[in-house]
């Protein structure tokens, strides 16, 4: 390979240096452009745009599926909206970007902040749209952009100070479909994250300390790494009445008395989903996709010398019309770049399928077809190879998420000390251990572990729990929980 090729490629291993891995990587396939002259803000480049579009396309259509109806809202929070929630206002006030002045420096009556999430908006709406029994549940989605003025260093599409989401907000007659609906959101994140875009994902129980502000309860999705590292994800939290006393949420029941909505959110921020998909789907050669993300899913590549050239060319574009009636194909005909720099960008750039034509195939009438997820390459005959597509379109994915499966179990250790689960977080492994409590009064004990562990409390497991502690491993009293501890990105 030629030195110019090296510099364009990966230069490091994924596994020997991560941070440095997805650099190059979100850099090399022109994913994202963080030369944009405000902190925190970061261009996404085409081909992250175009991945992102499909799967926001995705997530639209299951949540509509589900019941769920768009809405579109303003950007602008008047500062009294968030006043009514205390602990919403002291949990996201100091992450606001205030708007105080129009472009003539005339002087706003009141601060407008650039939404950091839509609580304190959409439920002042539906204060005035929600009036019945029959109204509900009231189930209302919009996809947008959110700011918060993030202080820790940013990361493209992982952590921003704008980035780009889906938030759903409900409303209901009881607790009981209130939390339904947050069981349905975890399917829903099930569905999209490990089906779709071949994420392992496991859900916990947010601690007291670590929930959304404002929230009777959180529960989060973890991404799982191979590393025993882990990356939150979509989040659902039921919020009780404790939104809807303030906005004055309220519905006419059935036995005509006035009561007040509960109410839960979901918020799967689509560009972490990105990135996190980018780090742990690909591989040291760049980008990894799920076939039905991929911005390209079929790239032909003629192999073209003199002799033979204009039969070649006239092969691949007969493929290519053939293919695009059904798929995303691209024809890479640039004569002042080699075979061996197409095939290298366009593995980095992950395509999912890499068809190459050159003389010797003209003459068998054969193609050799490369996969992405796999490397596996195979020489098919013409009258096989949309049928073989057709199966690896059909697979990939599947195929995909079977390689990026993490055995949870596997990576789980159950500590029988503090230093016991320190040693276990060093050597890569999730840690399972006693804890006091999961409530405000555990949360010292989540300090320690953070301090000497460099590690965090992700909370306790949603489905079921086989491990049982009898002390806390951090202070020695009696455990009430069962939690799990990981260092994350």
């Amino acid at each position: 390979m030629a030195e110019k090729e090296v510099e364009k490629g990966i230069t490091v291993k994924k596994e020997g240096d991560f941070s440095e891995w997805y650099t190059q990587v979100v850099e090399k396939a022109e994913l994202a452009d963080i030369r944009y002259n405000i902190k925190g803000f970061v261009c996404y480049l085409p081909w992250a745009t175009m991945s992102i579009k499909k799967m926001y396309s995705k997530y639209e259509r299951l949540l509509e599926k589900n019941g769920h109806l768009p809405l579109t809202m303003p950007s602008l929070i008047p500062e009294s909206n968030f006043h009514l929630e205390a602990e919403h206002v002291k949990g996201f006030t100091p992450q606001v970007f205030w708007v105080t002045e129009s472009g003539d420096g005339e002087k706003f009556e009141e601060r407008l902040a650039l939404r950091p999430t839509s609580e304190t908006a959409l439920y002042k709406m539906y204060s005035m749209w929600v009036h019945s029994y029959r109204d509900l549940p009231f189930k209302r989605y919009q996809s947008c952009q959110v700011w918060r003025c993030e202080g820790k260093a940013t990361r493209p599409f992982f952590r921003g100070r704008e980035f780009h989401w889906i938030e759903a907000h409900n409303v209901f007659a009881s607790e009981a479909d209130a939390m339904a609906q947050v069981h349905e959101y975890m399917n829903v994140t099930y569905d999209m994250l490990q089906e779709e875009f071949a994420i392992p994902v496991i859900f916990f129980q947010r601690p007291e300390w670590d929930k959304f502000p404002g929230a009777v309860h959180t529960y989060a999705a973890d991404a799982l790494m191979k590393s025993g590292k882990v990356i939150q994800l979509p989040s659902t939290h039921y919020l009780g009445t404790n939104f809807s006393k303030v906005f004055n949420v309220k519905f006419m029941d059935k036995d005509e008395k006035e009561k007040l909505g509960h109410i839960t959110c979901y918020g799967p921020a689509i560009s972490s989903i990105y990135g996190a998909m980018v780090a742990i789907l690909g591989d040291d050669q760049g980008l990894i996709l799920p076939f039905d993300l991929a911005p390209v899913q079929v790239v032909i590549v003629p192999i073209i010398f003199e002799k033979g050239k204009e039969d070649i060319i006239k092969r691949c574009l007969e493929l290519k019309k053939d293919l695009e009636k059904r798929y995303a194909v691209k024809l890479d005909d640039r004569d002042y770049v080699s075979a061996g720099e197409k095939f290298n960008e366009w593995e980095l750039k992950g395509v999912p399928i890499r068809i190459e034509i050159g003389p010797k195939d003209l003459e068998k009438k054969q193609a050799k077809v490369v996969l992405r997820h796999n490397g596996k390459k195979e020489f098919v005959p013409d009258e096989k190879l949309h049928h073989f597509v057709e199966e690896v379109a059909k697979n990939f994915t599947k195929e995909l998420k079977e390689k990026t499966h993490v055995d949870f179990s596997a990576m789980i250790h159950a500590a029988k000390d503090f230093e016991d689960g320190r040693k276990a977080i060093e050597k890569g492994k999730i840690v399972c251990a006693g804890f006091c409590s999961i409530d405000l009064d555990g949360a010292k004990c989540a300090e320690k572990v953070e301090k000497d562990m460099g590690a965090f409390v992700r909370g306790k497991r949603v489905d079921k729990e086989t491990h049982k502690f009898e002390k806390c491993i951090v202070c020695g009293k009696s455990a009430k929980e069962t939690v799990y501890i990981a260092k994350s990105y």
